[in-house]
């Protein structure tokens, strides 16, 4: 699922920045100044700057440490008589106040070494003539980068590849249902083929007018969206020649040293998921590499007073900052929470827990944190820690943080009970205030705005159906039944959405107001850019319970998709689904190809193709296989004390 804060109809989109380096004059002749007088200036900074750390150090026996010490068992891999830490110690106390005195002493006496060492290089450097100072300054800049291709191209440590099951395959017996699924795998080709004519290494494809077509949420270059997003979809429906393009061109093209501001979630989900679940399906070294390359550009996001990540990162400077609109600067819950599964699997690739230590953080804090009615607000500010407007939504802006505690739980091999519990903690209080019957007797999930229930449910939140339905089994007080009975009204509620527009496709969003039912109001809600979310949640309750209907309604829907969203150029979405003469929007979506197609494929497959038992679909549909590891994910369970 994808926030509509980040989508391109939204109408809260608000132009990148110009983080670039400002324009200074290129002729040293207008400054007036010699070279030596400037490295003086530098050189004082730098000293001011040393004693200011000096005079401002944090009195450290004020803190407390935080170490979730669980390495050893994250990164199996990892020698542990090599340095890994004790599993026993997650939470360790500030010891007497002696030893902090030391400590500090010993601060102090480094930081005045450290002063006179600069103060006598500095002194060397100005003896030296301007054409030596200009060639050190070469040889130190081709260093550095010669570090870094050295760092580029370091292999990663081997690491033992879980099980993989159900890669492939999955041919129904029924041949009925065979034809329908190559129907779909036709769709994809037909979407594939022709961004790869008209909009190749774009990050998406405008397919009326065929061209290449970009969105802020990708930043200013072209990073080919749609070739990453769509591998493992090729992969798996058997299209290995395009699978071999896309794989190709990331290899050559794709790069991430690039002066572009990015969205973390969706770069995150799209890029790093996609090229994960490529490695694991192909066993292709080269998508586990970019996937660290790409992951290591995202860390600075997280360079924030609290922990909490920035929405935007540029990934040559490593300037984060937020979405304008987003309640005074917040960060946005569905964003920040949906890092888990992406993070733990590239700490568990690299032997580097700094990735599954920054999300465990993001949990610890908003365990802490107090929950108006038990509901978690959809806005938190990174500077403050505190929340920011209290709206709670299950669809946009809070979707996927909800699915990420039931995954984090499943792709655990059900270990992480941390996980679980707040999963079980949130739904509760979202089934006791959020959830309502219409007075037609459809389920829907409402959105909570200061203290009042907004009759309102979107596209998006449809994936809820999917999720009750994979949440049941491990439910408190052997709820399984319940909850999988609510995902199938949720599933109802959505179809009936796109049952009662003239395209048979459903709206981005639609009201229980009196007499109007799963139905959208204003103009601006009546569009479908080829969401994935009811789909998915057909799929979820079809492997649960094999209703038949569920396969029916899929059906109807990839016929209305065909037959009101396919153009010559591709695929496009449609502005309002109760035109039976729609206008299109001339973009076709990344996520049609990662999503919307997959589901549908997998709708049309037998159980035995990327089973649920041994698979975990991120948020964007990209499959990651379950780690069967004990306590994987999990701090201060007492199995690992």
């Amino acid at each position: 699922m994808t926030t509509p804060a980040l989508l391109p109809l939204s109408g809260r989109r608000i132009p990148p920045l110009n983080l670039g380096p400002p324009s200074f004059p290129h002729h040293r002749a207008t400054l007036r100044l010699s070279e030596k007088f400037i490295l003086l200036l530098i050189l004082s900074a730098f000293i001011t700057l040393c004693f200011g750390a000096f005079f401002f150090l944090p009195d450290s026996s004020k803190h407390k440490r935080f170490d979730l010490g669980l390495e050893d068992v994250l990164i199996p891999h990892v020698d542990a008589s090599k340095g890994a830490k004790n599993p026993g110690v997650f939470l360790i106390h500030g010891p007497d106040e002696h030893r902090h005195r030391e400590e500090e002493e010993r601060l102090r006496n480094k930081i005045r070494a450290d002063h006179e060492k600069a103060l006598e290089e500095a002194k060397e450097k100005l003896k030296k003539s301007r054409e030596e100072i200009r060639a050190e300054i070469q040889t130190e800049k081709n260093k550095v980068v010669q570090e870094m291709k050295a760092k580029e191209k370091k292999p990663l440590p081997p690491v033992p590849i879980p099980n993989l099951i159900g890669i492939n395959g999955g041919d129904p017996e029924d041949n009925d249902i065979r034809k329908k699924r190559e129907k779909i795998k036709e769709m994809m080709k037909h979407a594939w083929d022709n961004y790869r004519i008209y909009g190749w290494g774009h990050n998406e494809l405008r397919p009326i007018a065929r061209k290449g077509h970009s969105t802020n949420i990708f930043g200013s270059s072209q990073m080919g969206a749609t070739i990453v997003d769509a591998l493992d979809t090729l992969y798996i429906m058997g299209l290995h020649d395009e699978f071999r393009d896309g794989q190709k061109w990331i290899e050559d093209n794709l790069d991430f040293s690039v002066n572009s501001e990015v969205s973390v979630f969706e770069v995150n989900i799209r890029f790093i998921g996609g090229l994960l679940a490529a490695y694991y399906l192909s066993g292709e070294e080269i998508f586990k590499i970019k996937a660290v390359q790409l992951a290591e550009k995202l860390l600075p996001a997280f360079n924030t007073p609290t922990g909490i990540p920035w929405a935007m990162v540029n990934l040559k400077s490593g300037v984060g900052r937020n979405w304008g609109w987003a309640s005074a600067g917040s960060s946005i819950l569905a964003e920040f929470g949906t890092l888990h599964m992406e993070f733990v699997h590239l700490s568990y690739l690299t032997g580097d827990p700094v990735y599954y230590k920054k999300v465990m953080h993001i949990r610890k804090l908003l365990q802490k944190m107090d929950r108006p009615n038990g509901l978690y607000p959809n806005y938190l500010n990174p500077r403050t820690g505190r929340w920011g407007q209290y709206h709670t939504s299950v669809g946009g802006l809070g979707d996927s943080f909800y699915e990420y505690l039931l995954k984090a739980w499943l792709m655990s091999d059900k270990t992480d009970h941390e996980a679980r519990k707040m999963y079980d903690d949130a739904i509760e209080a979202i089934e006791k205030h959020l959830i309502k019957k219409s007075r037609g007797g459809l389920t829907f999930i409402g959105e909570w705005k200061n203290g009042h229930l907004e009759k309102k449910m979107g596209h998006l939140a449809c994936f809820a159906g999917g999720m009750f339905a994979l949440g049941a089994d491990g439910s408190r007080m052997d709820k399984a039944g319940h909850y999988l009975e609510l995902g199938a009204e949720i599933a109802r509620t959505c179809h009936e959405s796109y049952d009662r527009t003239a395209l048979k496709l459903g709206p981005e969003s639609f009201k229980f107001d009196g007499a109007v039912e799963a139905v959208a109001v204003r103009q601006a809600e009546k569009y479908y850019i080829l969401r994935p979310e009811v789909i998915e949640t057909y799929w979820y309750l079809w492997r649960f319970t094999h209703d038949p209907r569920y396969r029916q309604w899929g059906w109807e829907a990839a016929l209305a998709i065909e037959k009101y969203c396919r153009v010559s150029g591709g695929f496009s979405g449609v502005k309002d689904v109760y035109s039976s003469t729609p206008t299109h929007d001339d973009v076709q979506q990344s996520f049609f190809l990662a999503e919307t197609l997959k589901y549908l494929y997998l709708l049309f497959s037998s159980d035995d193709l990327l089973p649920l038992d041994h698979w975990v679909f991120n948020t964007e549909a990209h499959p990651l296989p379950v780690l069967h590891l004990a306590n994987t994910t999990l701090s201060g369970n007492p199995a690992v004390r």
